[in-house]
């Protein structure tokens, strides 16, 4: 299943098609299900990544990460997207070199975010010399690689819409296809995103928000982050006190597996 001009072509057209969501696994089973079920993207989500290596977030190394994207790309027949963190470094150089190994692993396409895991948000002309970097090398591979780049303020305590909007801007000149800012909570936050960028921007969803209202705010792509996976292990924490208290009624069948791994 490895294709990346074919994956990477049908993943730029995703981008220039009607809105689409691009739902977050965390290992090749969960990938497989997905594809089975209709989607036609994935990206990776670093939480539940790192959930399957007993981490949290951000608790990952890059040869890690670069051996999950193989795995997710050789799994299914779709274009895959690789949360790249802040990039595995703080140099633009480390970027850009992150870049190059998800894509040499099947990747067609990768989100690189503005916040150090130590010293917090980046500067914005660092932050932005950080993505002029990795576009640089995405967009001179030999197949359509699509770059996210993510302004961090949302999620980091420091919910400045008119910074995340300047930062968005300048990620976009610097060269970023995609642009996404964690975090937005209301279709007013969103809309203001939206309308101040030309290129496709990318939302969360989170508990609380509607599908039509983050459409209409004029979302073109909608990703759940680690969402999935937390719904599968809270299924799995709730059915493991019930069996620990001595209730086997929890216990189910097989999911059609032999149907979605067709």
């Amino acid at each position: 299943m490895h294709d990346p001009q074919r994956k990477g072509e049908a993943f730029r057209a995703l981008h220039a098609g009607e809105p689409f969501v691009i739902p977050n696994p965390w290992d090749a089973g969960s990938a497989r299900v997905l594809e089975a079920l209709g989607f036609k993207a994935v990206a990776s989500t670093s939480s539940g990544f790192a959930f399957t290596h007993g981490r949290l977030d951000g608790n990952v190394t890059l040869d890690q990460v670069v051996r999950h994207a193989e795995e997710l790309d050789r799994a299914i027949d779709l274009p895959v997207s690789i949360d790249l963190e802040h990039g595995y470094g703080r140099e633009p150089e480390r970027a850009a070199h992150a870049i190059e190994r998800v894509a040499k692993a099947g990747a067609v396409g990768a989100s690189i975010e503005d916040n150090d895991p130590s010293q917090g948000i980046y500067e914005i002309s660092f932050a932005v010399d950080r993505i002029a970097a990795a576009a640089q090398t995405a967009h001179a591979l030999a197949f359509p690689f699509t770059l996210t780049a993510r302004a961090e303020n949302h999620i980091r305590g420091h919910p400045d819409l008119d910074d995340t909007i300047a930062r968005l801007q300048a990620f976009e000149a610097a060269g970023a296809d995609v642009l996404f800012a964690p975090g937005l909570r209301t279709g007013a936050e969103i809309r203001r995103v939206c309308e101040a960028v030309s290129k496709p921007v990318n939302v969360l969803a989170l508990r609380g928000m509607s599908m039509s209202e983050i459409l209409e705010a004029g979302a073109q792509r909608i990703s759940v982050g680690g969402g999935l996976t937390w719904i599968a292990v809270n299924a799995m924490a709730g059915a493991a006190r019930s069996i620990l208290a001595g209730d086997l009624s929890v216990l189910e069948s097989g999911p059609p597996l032999e149907e979605w791994f067709a």
